[in-house]
């Protein structure tokens, strides 16, 4: 995939990735009540809800929280109006980068956003101008010291992977987003244990930083994830194993 997904995997087998439960249960509340409010209330009708839940309670997320965020979302509650918006821009050594936001302020998370860019040696570009460097896709990620790669391949490979790919120390199952949960169900009955298992945005293609561009580029996916108003951020930045790890251990 790219470094980001890389990036993303030691940050979560470290328990550094939104440490903080409570902004971790703001985003998936927001994500829910978004679900439910474009494609109402049931899960079973509402692919989106049915993704979003099942993150909230891979969060240990209490029941009653989904149900009142879901509830927002179709109007039975009072509650706040987000919209759906994305950013564009680009980070050091040109990396394309993809902000993902639910935002009741536009004016507010545009500043943010761009203020957070510019101190990392990076620059909000216009709507389109890497959005296209990207395509939607469903990710399962597997540490390969504790994952059999033949084993794998008979769980997925039936029921909708499209590739298995061999990186430095994970193993990566990629999927189209109708496939997903098919891939996921196969592998959750099989109890196959994964890292990671999300509907993303993959690159294209790849861009390799090193040394200062490598560091100025985590501290701005770093800045951009803990933003409030941001879901998810997308790049295609590479950045080697050792690399990463040596950063995330400063």
């Amino acid at each position: 995939m790219s470094g980001h997904s890389k990036w993303s995997t030691i940050k979560r087998k470290k328990g550094i990735t939104d440490a903080r439960r409570g902004k971790v249960f703001t985003r998936l509340i927001k994500e829910i009540t978004v679900a439910a409010r474009f494609g109402g209330g049931d899960p079973d009708a509402n692919p989106r809800l049915r993704t979003s839940i099942a993150a909230a309670k891979a969060e240990n997320m209490p029941k009653d929280n989904i149900e009142r965020a879901i509830k927002k979302g179709t109007g039975e509650l009072e509650g706040v109006t987000y919209e759906e918006v994305y950013y564009e821009g680009y980070g050091p050594g040109g990396a394309a980068v993809l902000v993902e936001s639910l935002t009741d302020n536009k004016k507010r998370t545009v500043a943010d956003i761009r203020y957070i860019f510019s101190k990392s040696g990076g620059s909000l570009g216009e709507a389109g101008c890497v959005a296209w460097m990207f395509e939607k896709k469903g990710l399962f990620v597997f540490e390969k010291g504790e994952t059999d790669e033949e084993t794998l391949m008979e769980a997925v490979l039936d029921v909708g992977a499209e590739d298995i790919r061999d990186e430095e120390s994970t193993l990566e199952v990629i999927t189209s987003p109708e496939d997903f949960e098919a891939v996921k169900k196969a592998l959750d009955e099989r109890n196959m244990r994964y890292l990671v298992a999300e509907i993303t945005m993959a690159p294209k293609n790849t861009v390799k930083l090193k040394d200062k561009q490598a560091e100025q580029m985590l501290r701005l996916m770093d800045g951009l994830e803990d933003s409030d108003d941001v879901q998810k951020v997308y790049s295609n930045f590479d950045i080697a194993d050792k690399t990463l790890e040596q950063i995330g251990r400063a």
